[in-house]
């Protein structure tokens, strides 16, 4: 047990190091992708004319540059296309080639909450993949989303950092250019040979259909096959999560072997690290990126201490003998060390993806991912929201340390007014409402008790895997406590409308933030400015942020996994 324990540790030890290192790395190309420089060649001619020929194509000048106004209108009128063309591909896939399983359309209901989920980067699935989908569905509708969605994110941040970086200039960019120069110059080459690893080691990638074989107790079943590297690279990198296959990363077709799943842990944090060094570089202070990411990277650690302890504790604490911890719903490939921590870092990013069963969890090992994401997903989040919602607390840190000492606010040289601080508002609050009141209308329905399982019925876990379901969906993260039924018409338009109510509100608010920051003078620094790199401030930051979940969900903790703990009979030890 302990030789066990002392590997998870260096595993955690060396996992960290090394997301430090490529996020370091990746930090140079989207550094240029945002000053819209030259990547892998000097003169960008590689895909330069592949560039300007989608600019033609779509009509676009790529000279232009927009006001917030003109920005949103494109970001949502872009998102609104592909909800629609992703809808309908869903919902008519009956009609289209490369379905080998001949797979019929989805319910209307279904196609509307798997479309609204991938467009809001969620992908959330209430469905199994590999018997769902056909191949086309997969590649033209799920894995092009996979793409566009990760780009909207972050071009939202682009526009945010040029908030702080203009003088007196409303503009703050240009949509198209942000998610064509991401999509072509990074992610495509990225994926391209991050694809061929996952291949390497055994991913499919093929148009053939599933194949048949007989078990050893004679029992007929199907290996299903398919394009899948080519998604699951990008679901990872680009933190969107939704699986090719149902049991996702813990499906040894999807996730072969120890080394592809390393390369599909680290491709969980790898993108959302590396913008804190980006935003550092951009706004020419590389300390404020630093104090980001030391202020996310304490709280995934002390959430992974948590969640590894408590799943390791399971036999101790639990059965009253030693053991090698709570095995259940884990591959034992992986273990108990490497199920925590991926369990952490795909709800401390908004990826969803998982290679255990969180259903399966002790209760406070369970919380560790629910609370995550209740936080908005902003320890390392989602690629582009993660920072800019982080950025937002940050705003909300140095506000609240104004009022204290009686002084305006600033903020990397930019003083914070009331508009500043109602668009912070609307960054943070949406998912909080709607994780409350999704998680409350639904558990008041009369038939709620048949979308859970049977022998979960009225108790507290069962009331956690609601709980979960809605915070995962508000928090755009897609993961889920698979004992809730999630496939009702109910669920799929309560649960679709909130994916994109929190995914386009926070990113509206953020943009118009960006220009009101624009519009401002950069204040020099004075000796009574507040400063917002040294470790007071990162621990105020973690303050503020662990007072805004702790007001807003420890009522709701309270009644699914603490109470299921107190039941369980560990809360003494692991509280």
């Amino acid at each position: 047990m302990m030789q066990e324990i002392f590997g998870t540790i260096l595993e955690d030890i060396l996992y960290i190091a090394l997301l430090f290192l490529i996020g370091y790395l990746l930090a140079k190309l989207f550094y240029r992708a945002y000053k819209g420089e030259a990547i892998w060649s000097k003169k960008g001619k590689c895909f330069g004319k592949v560039e300007m020929k989608i600019y033609k194509l779509m009509g676009i000048d790529p000279n232009e540059n927009m006001t917030a106004k003109r920005y949103v209108t494109s970001l949502l009128l872009f998102s609104l296309i592909s909800f629609v063309v992703l809808y309908l591909m869903l919902l008519l896939q009956n009609l289209f080639l490369f379905n080998p399983e001949g797979y019929k359309g989805m319910s209307w209901h279904l196609a509307y909450n798997t479309a609204a989920s991938f467009v809001s980067n969620t992908n959330w699935q209430s469905y199994t993949g590999e018997t769902t989908l056909g191949y086309f569905s997969q590649m033209m509708g799920l894995t092009v989303q996979n793409f566009v969605s990760g780009a909207v994110g972050i071009s939202a941040l682009y526009a945010l950092i040029r908030g702080f970086t203009n003088r007196e200039d409303r503009r703050v960019g240009n949509f198209y250019v942000d998610i064509t120069k991401l999509s072509i110059y990074v992610m495509l080459p990225l994926c391209f040979f991050g694809a061929l690893i996952l291949i390497s080691q055994g991913v499919p990638q093929t148009f053939n259909g599933s194949v048949s074989y007989e078990s050893l107790n004679g029992i007929s079943n199907k290996i299903y096959l398919g394009p899948a590297a080519s998604q699951i690279i990008i679901k990872q990198l680009f933190t969107n999560g939704g699986g090719f296959y149902g049991t996702n990363s813990a499906y040894p077709l999807e996730n072969p072997t120890p080394f592809s799943n390393l390369i599909e842990s680290l491709s969980l944090i790898a993108i959302p690290l590396s913008l804190c060094f980006v935003f550092g570089k951009a706004v020419m202070e590389k300390k404020q990126g630093t104090a980001l990411l030391k202020a996310m990277t304490i709280l995934f650690v002390l959430a992974l201490v948590l969640c590894t302890v408590s799943e390791y504790m399971y036999n101790i604490n639990v059965k009253g003998i030693a053991g090698f911890g709570n095995l259940e719903g884990k591959e034992v490939r992986f273990g108990v060390g490497g199920s925590a921590l991926w369990a952490t870092a795909t709800t401390s990013v908004s990826n969803g993806s998982v290679n255990s069963m969180h259903d399966s969890f002790t209760p406070i090992g369970g919380m560790v991912p629910i609370f995550l994401m209740m936080l908005g997903e902003v320890v390392y989040g989602g690629v582009g929201c993660g920072l800019y919602g982080m950025i937002g607390f940050a705003i909300l840190t140095v506000f609240i340390a104004g009022l204290m000492v009686g002084r305006t606010p600033e903020y990397i040289g930019k003083k914070i007014s009331s508009f500043d601080m109602k668009m912070v508002c609307l960054v943070i609050l949406p998912p909080v409402l709607c994780m409350l009141i999704g998680t409350a209308a639904t558990v008041l329905l009369p038939n709620v008790n048949e979308w859970v399982n049977a022998t979960n019925s009225g108790t507290a876990h069962a009331f956690s895997e609601i709980l979960y379901a809605f915070v995962s969906q508000s928090a755009n993260n897609g993961s889920a406590f698979a004992g809730f039924t999630a496939d009702t018409p109910w669920t799929n338009m309560v649960g679709g409308s909130i994916m994109l109510f929190v995914r386009f509100v926070p990113m509206v608010a953020i943009i118009f933030l960006a220009e009101s920051l624009g519009k401002k003078k950069i204040t020099p620094k004075s000796d009574g400015t507040l400063s917002t790199t040294n470790n007071m401030f990162v621990f105020l930051l973690i303050a503020v942020i662990f007072l805004i979940g702790a007001l807003s969900f420890l009522p709701a903790l309270a009644l699914g996994p603490i109470a299921e703990s107190v039941s369980f009979g560990t809360v003494n030890l692991l509280l």
